[in-house]
Formats: C-alpha cells, structure tokens, sequence
C-alpha cells in the first residue's frame, strides 16, 4: 500500500529544524521546487523501529519546507526477492531498508546496485556514532564480503535473538526460567507432558532455520563463525557442532517441541502464536520486543539462549541509497535524523537496541533489560550473525531443507549434505 504523507507544519521548530539542516550539509531542495523522499521500510508500525521511523519521517518534513516522504509499504520477504530487480530499474526508491550480509547487502554492493557512502559516513560522523562490532555489517569489500572496503549501508540500531517466555504459563506448569540447556529441555518436557507445544516456529520463514543455527552455535566459537561467514576457513556440515544441531532439532520435532505442523507457517503466525498465549517460548530477535510490549497482555520476560556464548546478531538491518536513486541528497539527510539523539532515545525507549542514544534517557525498566543484554553479548564477542548470510539464494535453501527436517522427509544427514552442496556452489560463484 502506498502511503503518502504530506503534512503542513505549524509547530516552530525553528532550533531543532536549523540544528538538522545545518548538519546535513546543504541539500539541493532549497531550489523551492516540492520534491518527494521515496522510502521503502518493513518494521511494523508499532515495533521500536516503526515507531522510531514515523517520528524520523515528521522531524524530516518539519526540516525539509516543501518536501513530502512517500513512504511505500513492504514485507521483508518482498524486498529480499525483488531488490535486485528493482535497484536496477527507474523504479528504484530514494531510500530503503535492506538486510544485512554477504549474501544481500554485500551481493547489490558486488553488483554497483548501492551508492557507495563512504564520503557521507565520514563528513555526517557516522563512523564515530556507530560502534565496531555493529558497523561490521556496513562495509563491503570489491567481493561484497562484510567488515572492510566502503560504506553501502548505515545500521540505526542493533538486534540480537533471545528466548522470549510466558512467566504465567511457566507459573502455571511450575517452570522455573532456565540457566541451562538441561532445563531448558527439561521445561519443554513438562508443557509436552501437558498438551501444550513449547516452541513457537515458522517453517516457511526464518524461524526455524535459526534455531538450527543457535543449536550449531552452542557448540561452535569464533572461528567457526569467521570460517562460514567470512570465508575464513573451511566449513564442514558434517562436523560436531552442525551434527548435534540437525539431529538436536529433529529430535525435537518428534519429541513435540516443534510442532510439524508449523512446516508451512510464516513469521507473523509464530508470533501470533506467543502473543496470544498458544506457545509459552518463542526464540527470535529484539525486532519483536517493541510489538510483545504493546500486544502480549500478560507478563513476558527474555533470557539469552543457555549455555552458549554465541547467539544469532548484528548490526540491525541497513538504510541503503539505491545507486539509481533520483534524490540521494535526501537519503543521506533522513539517515543523519534516525541517528539523531531524540529518535535513538525513542527507539531505545520502545523496545529496540539503539546505537546512539542517551543511555540516562532510556526509563523503560524492559527496554533496559533488552540493552543489558546486548552489552553482555557485545563484551563477549558474542554476535555471529545469521545462517542464510554466507551466499546469495541461502536463505530459500534454508527455509526448504529446513521444512524437510520438521516433515521428517529429510534426515540430518541428508539435510546437512544439501546444506553443504548449496554453500559450497554459492560461496564458489563469489
């Protein structure tokens, strides 16, 4: 759905709109012409990044005199399909949100699709604002490998995953919040032993390949991370970690941790699933926390996955600047705003894990929780991204042999030798 919003400002903004505009270093709207951002975002209107960008969207119109931001709607899987295509059109936006990673970010980068802002990062100080571990996602090298090279996208804030959980229903079954993966098999025993599915999955989405990956990553360290991620060695499906997470997971679905029938369902059903109460444990990303706030109306509570010092994480998604794009000036002023102090501080404040805020100003006691958290992992070098990053067209892979696994139509073995086969074609096309 395409979203126009064109407001008329009678509020004097006068400080903060000269503060803004003096920053962004002298945009080319002063001719007086109207001209329109186009901006293409997926966060959810009442997630922390929702909300952080709706108010971006008023400090940008109440600073850009005679601009309008269309704001053009879509889903995260329509824009992991369809961006190449669309980068390489007139149809390109302005501005757009995009995931991170060799295989996304780093592939449109590979292929001159993205404007490099190397220039713009440096002059507008977003090489100072944004921390090393979550900028590592921003850079590209001449192969689209991340960590080095130039600037093709700007991340406002962080994400990492967690195990959300229903304290009623762990009251309710006698469930203690688990320290361990001993307890925490142990209290998925107990919802199983009382009818009730433990685990909120997604087979058709990212889901359930993810708990896959924290499984791997249970067993793995830093160098197993920088060999499948960064191509720093050799990686091997068959080996310790990836063997105990395929066979763990599938043990899983016959125990009933997982339900089979989950194969086909989407992300917004997995959620669904939490929010209204039908499964006590989602694991999934900080994304989620801003809508569990506002939506899940009993008390909820976040641990880091036992037992492990590695979790799925990065850097949050990225503002990229289509290289077609007709009005980058534009672009790089909304990016300077979302990192301004009062957008950071109101995403911190609604659930999201900013990179630039003011941490006295962060009063909400979970979103607090929600930043210690991402501390903890931060400290330990704890962020190994996600499993569909290493190689274009992953990510479908993932999602379909993962599928076979809950079916059972897939056995570990077989699973992982598909998943071995994909990687090593897709990382050779590099």
């Amino acid at each position: 759905m395409l979203t126009a919003r064109r407001r008329v400002v009678a509020t004097a903004a006068a400080l903060v709109g000269a503060l803004l505009l003096a920053s962004c270093g002298g945009s080319d709207e002063g001719s007086g012409e109207a001209k329109t951002l186009r901006l293409w975002h997926y966060e959810a209107p009442n997630s922390a990044m929702g909300v952080a960008w709706t108010e971006a969207i008023n400090e940008f119109e109440a600073t850009h005199p005679g601009v309008t931001v269309e704001f053009e709607e879509k889903s995260f899987e329509q824009i992991q399909k369809t961006a190449p295509m669309v980068l390489n059109s007139s149809d390109a936006p302005d501005l757009m949100e995009y995931n991170k990673g060799n295989a996304t970010a780093g592939h449109l980068s590979k292929q001159g699709l993205l404007t490099d802002l190397t220039a713009e990062a440096t002059r507008r100080g977003w090489d100072k604002k944004i921390g090393e571990g979550v900028r590592t996602t921003s850079m590209y090298d001449a192969q689209g490998v991340m960590g080095s090279g130039k600037w093709y996208g700007v991340p406002n804030y962080a994400e990492y995953t967690m195990v959300f959980y229903n304290r009623e229903l762990f009251e309710e079954h006698g469930v203690e919040e688990p320290t361990t993966l001993d307890e925490l098999t142990a209290a998925m025993d107990t919802f199983v032993d009382a009818g009730v599915t433990p685990l909120a999955n997604a087979g058709a989405e990212y889901l359930a390949q993810q708990y896959v990956y924290q499984l791997a990553l249970s067993g793995a360290d830093r160098a197993w991370v920088d060999a499948y991620q960064l191509y720093k060695g050799k990686t091997d499906f068959h080996d310790e970690a990836w063997v105990h997470a395929a066979e763990t997971f599938a043990d899983w679905v016959d125990k009933g941790y997982v339900s089979k029938d989950s194969t086909g369902a989407k992300a917004e059903q997995a959620g669904l699933d939490f929010i209204q109460g039908r499964t006590p444990i989602l694991f999934s990303g900080s994304w989620w926390y801003g809508r569990f706030q506002e939506e899940a109306k009993f008390d909820w509570g976040t641990f880091l996955w036992p037992g492990s010092d590695l979790t799925l994480g990065s850097g949050g998604n990225l503002w990229v600047v289509p290289e077609k794009a007709p009005n980058k000036e534009l672009a790089y002023d909304f990016i300077e705003i979302t990192l301004s102090e009062k957008i950071q501080n109101l995403l911190g404040n609604n659930g999201g894990v900013p990179v630039a805020a003011d941490p006295a100003a962060i009063t909400d006691p979970q979103s607090k929780k929600l930043i210690e958290d991402f501390n903890t992992l931060s400290k330990r070098d704890g962020l190994a991204f996600y499993p569909d990053w290493p190689a274009a067209g992953f990510y479908d892979v993932l999602v379909s042999e993962t599928q076979k696994l809950i079916t059972g139509s897939a056995k570990p073995h077989t699973y992982l030798g598909a998943l071995q086969e994909a990687y090593d074609k897709g990382v050779s096309r590099r």
